[in-house]
């Protein structure tokens, strides 16, 4: 990568070419300019009469036109043939395990569910192929809600391309890195860091090496994802705009028999083609993918009594139209210092109106050190239905020396949403569904003696 007059120059990229390091423009939601050929971006308009190498200029609108200018999306593409030349005869195509909202295809009592991770199949499958849908909420044609998903990849795409217009998607690896090659460019991401895809935006994964991938998914159906406000906090710690890197410009000039597939009203749909969509050469905007180390994150907490609110992790948050209500936030819980004075310092008890679902990429989470919370698992924890510590968080959080402890090699998260969570029916029925936790809490001892006010 070169940089020129401002301009971050990126390169061709043929497929499967071996060691195409990509390169990144840092900072969240700026407006970038970048061309992988010098002078392929106008200057000064959008739209020329004639665009540079015989190129097409397409917007890609992430928001509505009228949108006010802080909440406005877009970004201007030049590509070697616009989108809708790239078109086909579309045919439904078999889902597989995805599902969107409204799923209602089971019903199970409420209750704290969790399930082991769901092994990597032995036949070879694309990360397409592979999502497995675990919950779904709200509604993907409202544009309100979420779904969770595990994916699963033993191949890479091969002259396969995808793009969903039904969400944004945010991609958590747990085992395994994925290139993801991106209109935009080309995204490599390992366990501990994240992408996020917005709507309309096509791709194809690739596994570097060919290792298999395993990791979370969520679907976001309503406004894209931004970064929290801090409040209080002021301008620093949490995630930094700076660490947010967005890819430069890489195409693929590429014309052989390949498939889009596209996700649009909760279906499959997939075309014939004989060339790559990944042809735009050059963009600029602030609609676009990107990528942010999870080992950025600066967390803040309480540094004398008392438990904060789980939302001082918050990462990225998708708002509804209800103020400080998020139709999604996404929150990590990664290493940090516990150093609160006379205080139960793992997660409270509690029910809540958001519902809660967490995954785990490495380590032990604090609130669940009893076993049967493993490195793949997730659990979810429905709208105002009880959680919290297991027995052995409790018990040992409670009677534990309270000087400077370090919670290190852990790295948790929560998709959390205001909509209920309905488990899919491949989730009620997978094995690797715990049915005995729903009554981890009845293992918890009775400690009341109200012959003794302080505690023991």
């Amino acid at each position: 990568m070169r940089m020129a007059d401002g301009i971050a120059a990126g390169r061709t990229a043929p497929q499967g070419q071996a060691g195409l390091t990509p390169g990144y423009m840092s900072g969240f939601g700026n407006g970038f300019e970048t061309e992988a050929l010098p002078g392929a971006l106008p200057v000064g308009r959008n739209s020329p009469q004639r665009c540079a190498y015989g190129l097409y200029a397409e917007q890609l609108s992430g928001s509505p036109f009228t949108a006010p200018r802080a909440s406005n999306e877009r970004s201007w593409l030049y590509r070697i043939r616009p989108t809708v030349a790239h078109w086909g005869e579309f045919r439904r195509i078999d889902p597989g395990l995805w599902r969107s909202a409204p799923c209602t295809e089971t019903e199970l009592p409420p209750a704290p569910m969790r399930w082991d991770p769901i092994p990597l199949p032995p036949e070879k499958i694309s990360l397409l192929e592979g999502v497995r849908t675990i919950t779904t909420a709200g509604d993907a044609g409202a544009q309100s809600g979420m779904a969770a998903h595990v994916y699963l990849a033993t191949r890479s795409m091969r002259d396969e391309y995808f793009y969903n217009a039904d969400a944004e998607m945010l991609f958590v690896p747990q085992q395994g890195a994925l290139r993801l090659w991106t209109e935009f460019g080309i995204l490599d991401i390992a366990p501990g860091e994240i992408a996020v895809i917005p709507r309309g935006v096509k791709l194809r994964a690739e596994l570097p090496g060919e290792a298999p991938a395993r990791g979370y998914l969520c679907e976001n159906y309503g406004g894209a994802f931004t970064l929290p406000e801090r409040g209080p906090i002021g301008a620093n710690c949490l995630a930094n705009p700076r660490d947010f890197l967005t890819p430069v410009a890489a195409y693929e000039d590429r014309e052989a028999p390949s498939t889009l597939t596209v996700k649009w009203g909760g279906t499959l749909w997939r075309a014939e083609t004989d060339r790559s969509p990944l042809d735009v050469v050059a963009w600029h905007g602030n609609y676009a993918p990107y990528k942010y180390d999870l080992r950025r994150y600066s967390p803040v907490g309480p540094l004398l009594f008392d438990h904060a609110d789980p939302s001082i992790f918050t990462v990225l948050t998708a708002p509804s139209e209800t103020p400080g209500t998020a139709n999604i936030d996404f929150v990590i819980f990664p290493e940090r210092w516990m150093v609160a004075e006379n205080t139960f310092r793992p997660p409270w008890y509690h029910m809540n109106v958001m519902s809660e679902f967490m995954g785990l990429i490495e380590g032990v989470y604090d609130a669940k050190t009893g076993g049967g919370f493993t490195p793949g698992g997730f659990s979810l924890h429905n709208a105002m239905l009880p959680h919290g510590p297991d027995r052995d968080a409790f018990e040992a959080a409670s009677r534990a020396p309270l000087a400077p402890h370090k919670l290190s090699g852990t790295l948790a998260f929560m998709f959390e949403t205001r909509a209920p969570q309905r488990v899919t029916r491949y989730a009620a029925e997978a094995p690797q569904f715990q049915a005995d936790y729903a009554l981890y809490g009845r293992k918890l001892e009775r400690h009341f003696d109200p012959t003794r006010r302080d505690p023991a």
